[in-house]
C-alpha cells in the first residue's frame, strides 16, 4: 500500500512598517537546530490529515505560538518541498509580539542511543524579518511562499 503523501499547513505573517514588510517566521526547536541559524528558520505550520487545510494551519498557529491571530488569511498556492512533503500556507496581515511566543513541546531521545527521552519545544524562538532577511533565514523550500506573498502585496 503506498503511502499517504505529507500535508502541512502554516500561516506566514506580515506587518507593514512604513515602507517595507516583515514576516514572522519561527526557529525550529530541538537539539538538531539549536545552533543553525541560516536555513533554520520555518513559517509556524504542521502536519494534518482529516482537517481542512485553513483550520489546521490557525490550529497549529496556536499551538506552536500560544497567539490566535484573526483577520483576513489569503491562500497562497501550495508548495512542494523537497522531501514530497505539501505545505498550504495563509498569509496575514496582524502584528504580535515576537518575545511572546510559548511553543508546545515534543519528545525525542537525547542524545540519541542514550535511551533517555528529552522534551523540546517545537520553536525555540520567533522573530519578525525583512523580506531579504527572511530570504536567507527560511528554509529554502518555502521561499516560494515569501515570493507568492511579495507578488500579490506588490503586483510588478
Amino acid at each position: 500500500m503506498k503511502a499517504k503523501a505529507k500535508k502541512s499547513a502554516g500561516l506566514l505573517l506580515f506587518r507593514l512598517k512604513e515602507s517595507s514588510m516583515e514576516v514572522f517566521l519561527a526557529h525550529m526547536g530541538g537539539p538538531f537546530w539549536e545552533h543553525k541559524d541560516v536555513r533554520a528558520w520555518s513559517i509556524p505550520k504542521g502536519e494534518f490529515e482529516d482537517e481542512a487545510p485553513l483550520d489546521a494551519a490557525r490550529r497549529e498557529f496556536q499551538e506552536e505560538t500560544s497567539m490566535t491571530p484573526e483577520g483576513n488569511f489569503i491562500e497562497l498556492a501550495p508548495v512542494r518541498q523537497p522531501s514530497g512533503k505539501t505545505i498550504f500556507a495563509w498569509a496575514l496581515e496582524w502584528d504580535c509580539d515576537a518575545a511572546k511566543v510559548k511553543s508546545n513541546m515534543f519528545s525525542m531521545e537525547w542524545p540519541k542511543g542514550s535511551g533517555q527521552m528529552r522534551e523540546f519545544p517545537e520553536i525555540d524562538r520567533a522573530a519578525w524579518f525583512s523580506l531579504d532577511e527572511a530570504r536567507q533565514k527560511i528554509l529554502k523550500g518555502q521561499i516560494p511562499l515569501l515570493d507568492q506573498l511579495q507578488a500579490k502585496l506588490y503586483p510588478a
